[in-house]
């Protein structure tokens, strides 16, 4: 059937969420921005020419900001229109599990005003004065445990939040492999390993600015951190400015599935050097010992 009505549903523009809306709205806000920025092809050709392995549906899902898309529709809406290149699977990846981080973090928070709120209801009425110390109390209590649980998560997860002086040095540079050498040393994105047994994962990082490294580390910046067991903290070699060093960590899986951790560079104080740098990571499948 043909017809006025249908044209004008083909014609119609897609709704950009408000990114007040929060991490989802954002998220998808830098999803639409992308496909801007690939000259905005129809979600039907994303599939059929470029390759997206998800619906229709949803693919258009991922960018109404309602909820967060799974990292598996995000990747495909992403590789489809930039590639499928490490670093762009590094910046994304990145950047959903800070929103995931997010929605998280908003999540707890109001299962806490909740209770508060219900144990409020649930007390007998106090004298007018008492009564206000014991709002008071509450609200301190919601205060003080949004900031136990908001500040290490923040930082954490969102490292780049903190203060960044006095990072990035002038002429300070990384990259991830080079000269012709994958970043992945072992264990290359989609590795299988066993449940419980250790394995080491190992990159190369390369110094490509003028400033030598020393007293530098990698810390975890976040990801499935409780699946997967290691050091919170690694070495950095000392590097001078076009060197080439091996960085490794030790994993436990601790369950079964995919196990993604996210790593920045430091220095001793736990200060990131390259704030802005999406870092590095390991992203394996854990499986099923077999015996």
């Amino acid at each position: 059937m043909t017809g006025p009505q249908n044209q004008a549903r083909r014609g119609r523009k897609h709704i950009v969420p408000d990114a007040g809306d929060g991490p989802a709205a954002r998220f998808a806000r830098d999803l639409l921005e992308l496909k801007e920025l690939a000259g905005n092809p129809s979600y039907d050709r994303m599939r059929a020419e470029l390759g997206a392995a998800a619906s229709k549906s949803t693919l258009s899902a991922a960018t109404r900001g309602r909820v967060l898309p799974s990292w598996e529709t995000t990747w495909e809406f992403v590789r489809s229109l930039a590639g499928p290149g490490d670093d762009v699977r590094r910046e994304w990846r990145f950047r959903w599990e800070t929103a995931n981080a997010e929605l998280a973090e908003a999540s707890k928070q109001s299962n806490v005003l909740v209770r508060e709120e219900e144990k409020a209801v649930a007390e007998p009425p106090a004298p007018k004065n008492k009564a206000r110390r014991a709002v008071l109390a509450i609200a301190a209590v919601v205060v003080l445990v949004a900031a136990a649980v908001l500040a290490p998560r923040l930082f954490r997860h969102l490292p780049s939040w903190g203060s960044h002086d006095p990072y990035p040095l002038p002429g300070d540079a990384s990259g991830f492999g080079g000269d012709g050498l994958s970043g992945d040393m072992t264990y290359p994105d989609g590795s299988q390993v066993p449940l419980g047994q250790t394995f080491t994962k190992v990159w190369r990082i390369k110094n490509t600015g003028t400033v030598p490294w020393h007293g530098r580390f990698l810390d975890i910046a976040g990801g499935t951190t409780m699946q997967c067991v290691s050091p919170s903290r690694v070495p950095v070699p000392d590097a001078e400015p076009g060197q080439m060093v091996a960085v490794s960590v030790p994993v436990t899986p601790m369950a079964v599935g995919v196990c993604h951790v996210l790593w920045k560079m430091v220095d001793a104080t736990g200060a990131l050097v390259f704030p802005d740098h999406n870092g590095v990571f390991y992203d394996v499948k854990v499986i099923a010992a077999t015996h």
